[in-house]
């Protein structure tokens, strides 16, 4: 029944607005939903990772080492502004055929290209996970709120994460599925240009905030 429970939770956490689902929704504008939901396959890898640490207790120990949690922190922030500046700097958009006639970029969408376009964009998917603190936090936190102490908890944890890392998929589709709407407004190099300055200032205030984070 705390499962049952856990599902609309589950579901909202991960809708909340954050790095991952920026990602989804930036991949939804400029490689369409296929490709951003396969590419959240390295988001619940991260995620996945996480759980694990909570699971067998170490997301406690985690949370209570000031020096562990400054240097995700610092890790993760360094890798938004990384992907801020590139976004930012950036003028391609893949897969757009503009209106005044400019290239939006010089990809020539062979399945092999896709493929390491896919792989790029999970791993990307993957680091923005496995570098930001705020997951271990809610799994540390929420999780045991659904955990029944009369029961075996490793298997509440595995059923649990399971409906947790399904949300992050509907989460994704969601984003993206609003990215491939954005996408129908983007139809200069001018618009692009502004998608790109507007990705990267995202990416860099989410550098920002995740250095103002406190445990």
């Amino acid at each position: 029944m705390d499962a049952l429970f856990f599902i609309p939770v589950a579901i909202t956490l991960a809708l909340i607005p954050g790095p991952n689902n920026f990602c989804a929704l930036n991949n939804g504008i400029r490689h369409g939903i296929g490709a951003a939901l396969l590419a959240t396959f390295g988001r619940v890898a991260a995620f996945a990772i996480f759980l694990t640490i909570s699971a067998v207790g170490l997301g406690a120990m985690l949370l209570a080492s000031e020096t562990a949690f400054t240097a995700v922190k610092w890790v993760g922030a360094v890798y938004l502004f990384y992907l801020g500046w590139r976004a930012w700097r950036s003028r391609e958009f893949q897969g757009l055929e503009l209106a005044d006639g400019t290239a939006a970029s010089t990809s020539t969408g062979k399945s092999g290209q896709a493929q390491k376009g896919v792989r790029a964009l999970a791993m990307q998917e993957f680091l923005l996970g496995i570098t930001n603190p705020k997951a271990i936090m809610l799994f540390a936190a929420i999780f045991p709120q659904f955990i029944n102490q009369s029961r075996p908890a490793a298997h509440q944890f595995l059923v649990l994460g399971s409906i947790y890392l399904c949300s992050e998929f509907v989460s994704s589709t969601v984003y993206s599925a609003c990215g491939k709407q954005i996408r129908h407004f983007i139809r200069t190099s001018r618009g692009v240009a502004r998608l790109n300055k507007a990705t990267g200032g995202f990416f860099i205030g989410a550098g920002a905030l995740l250095l103002a984070a406190r445990q």
